[in-house]
């Protein structure tokens, strides 16, 4: 196993404005990456396997539900202790933090905000622990920038309600003991509906041969007339606006974890850079190298500053929903070039498993579609700034 040799750059003194909560937190999270994750996440994406050993490790650093309040099992954390936590476990991989996405801000979240009282205290304290992993079911086979299309649905039957429909592309759906399932009702209005695994009617078949995030777990979701108690209802939002919400959690989280993959990208090219001698010096003392490398720098410090005000909006509940998905695209779309660039930078052995490269850069392929593609969020930037939605 090789040893995990990264040092996280901090070109303008960003830990300066952390506190000594997000240092502490953040430093145990790159910890634990080091430990668990770089010695392991090769070969796991390799084999196409989610690594479940590490289920135990993520919750214990606080990646399920860090903002969750400690009544309910989170960790009480703000918000920019829940960026960095992202951050650094999408260091260590795309996936694994998809894991940890899910569980947080798209199962936790909407159970915290939109349920009972009795919901959020069956079901919050086992998911923190990792003892309960949950996946989130919006996207659906012909419905994915447009969920309100989507067709899963639901009918009344007096004492419970019966589910039919399919969602497609969900993170952790082959091995969730729960799924928030957003689904229409007979008027046609979105409610969220928490699905057990165990419901007669309800499978999860695992999606194969990705060449991305793939040491994640990915699925669909499959209802067949599936009973649901009707005390299993999300009441307190309904419409879109109520899986939106959720998302927006989701994005801000991406919005950091893209940076760490980046981070990843970066200073493994400069090491290499430093080390591969060519023309009887090292290629880090070429123009073109240095070019490369000084746009990576300045790119993925930009990200940390709009991540950092970012967290500070979001502890003030003042962060807007296109300002969530600025960030998001921004970020992501710096962190794939940033791979690409790497990747160009270790020449033939930047596709080798021996590095982290590759890897990142098709992971990312996943992230700067999922949760919003890369045009939807810049549309959704154009109508903030217009007041003219251009969708359709």
């Amino acid at each position: 196993m090789k040893t995990d040799l990264f040092q996280a750059p901090d070109y303008y003194n960003i830990d300066d404005l952390l506190n000594e909560e997000h240092l502490m937190v953040r430093n145990a999270a790159r910890d634990w990456v080091k430990r668990e994750i770089s010695p392991i996440i090769e070969d796991a994406a390799q084999k196409a396997e989610f690594p479940k050993s590490i289920i135990k490790g993520l919750a214990e650093i606080g990646a399920f539900g860090p903002y969750i309040p400690e009544e309910y099992g989170g960790a009480g954390l703000d918000q920019i202790s829940y960026g960095l936590i992202m951050q650094e476990i999408e260091r260590g991989d795309s996936g694994v933090r998809s894991t940890a996405s899910v569980q947080s801000s798209l199962v936790m979240y909407p159970i915290w905000k939109y349920g009972t009282e009795e919901q959020r205290k069956k079901y919050l304290p086992k998911l923190a622990t990792g003892e309960f992993m949950g996946s989130f079911g919006l996207t659906e086979p012909d419905h994915g920038s447009n969920p309100g299309g989507m067709t899963t649905n639901f009918k009344d039957k007096g004492d419970h309600y019966v589910l039919n429909g399919a969602k497609m592309w969900i993170s952790n759906s082959p091995f969730c003991d729960i799924a928030v399932v957003w689904a229409k009702n007979e008027e046609g209005r979105i409610h969220g509906l928490i699905v057990e695994r165990g419901m007669e009617g309800f499978t999860t078949p695992e999606t194969h041969n990705k060449w991305s995030l793939r040491a994640s777990a990915t699925g669909e979701l499959i209802f067949q007339d599936v009973k649901v108690p009707k005390e299993n209802l999300l009441p307190n939002k309904s419409g879109l606006g109520a899986p939106l919400g959720c998302l927006d959690s989701a994005r801000y989280g991406i919005s950091w974890g893209a940076i760490g993959a980046a981070m990843d990208c970066y200073d493994t090219a400069l090491r290499y850079a430093k080390e591969r001698i060519q023309f009887d010096k090292p290629i880090a003392g070429y123009q073109l190298q240095q070019k490369k490398l000084a746009e990576m720098i300045t790119e993925i410090t930009k990200a940390q500053l709009l991540a950092f005000r970012l967290g500070q909006l979001k502890n003030e509940g003042k962060a807007t929903t296109a300002q969530i998905s600025m960030a998001k695209r921004n970020n992501v779309d710096m962190a794939i070039k940033i791979a690409r660039e790497a990747r160009q930078i270790l020449g033939g052995m930047g596709i080798t498993g021996e590095y982290s490269i590759m890897r990142h850069m098709m992971n990312l392929e996943s992230v700067i579609t999922y949760e919003g593609t890369h045009d939807i969020h810049l549309l959704i930037t154009g109508a903030d700034i217009t007041g003219i939605p251009a969708f359709k």
